[in-house]
């Protein structure tokens, strides 16, 4: 197989399986935690790994399937807005972190969770006309930073297994 095609491949596995967690999030109950919105961005996890194994182009096409696929699906214009946004900022931040080589694929997962929950809490300000919103914030960090850094965990630790391996004959 050449590189090419592998890269496609994995391409569209990483896109697949991203949409697929997401699909499985939605189906989860929220968590009793007494603040809205709190999920654990399992497809953030593909998205790490298109960033790691691919490179921040195809990162981003990951992302934006995932986004256009789920608002086409199950979405309303709002939550697409939410998701733009969210998905938006956690790329940038989680590119910019790999990029400085100072984190490991589990801080910038973590770091990215938390830019996901900053741009969604500034969507929702904006739409509500509510700037008190910025109150759930603190938590919304909380669980973004925890929840990005447990996918970036079960990322480093699939990593070796998303790899090739040499040629096979």
């Amino acid at each position: 197989m050449s590189e090419k095609t592998r890269r496609i491949a994995l391409l569209g596995l990483l896109a697949a399986l991203c949409f697929g967690l997401s699909y499985i999030e939605l189906m989860l109950p929220a968590l009793p935690v007494g603040v809205p919105g709190i999920k654990a961005g399992l497809a953030n996890i593909c998205v790490v790994a298109a960033l790691y194994l691919l490179g921040a182009r195809e990162a981003a096409a990951v992302n934006l399937i995932r986004i256009a696929l789920n608002w086409l699906l199950f979405g309303s214009f709002s939550g697409l807005l939410y998701s733009l946004a969210g998905g938006a900022l956690s790329f940038a931040a989680m590119l910019l972190l790999k990029k400085s080589g100072a984190f490991s694929p589990i801080g910038v997962s973590a770091l990215g969770g938390a830019a996901h929950n900053i741009g969604q809490i500034c969507v929702a300000a904006l739409l509500t006309g509510t700037p008190a919103l910025v109150f759930y914030l603190p938590a919304l960090l909380i669980f973004g930073t925890a929840a990005g850094a447990l996918n970036g965990l079960i990322f480093t630790a699939i990593q070796s297994r998303l790899k090739p391996r040499g040629k096979k004959p």
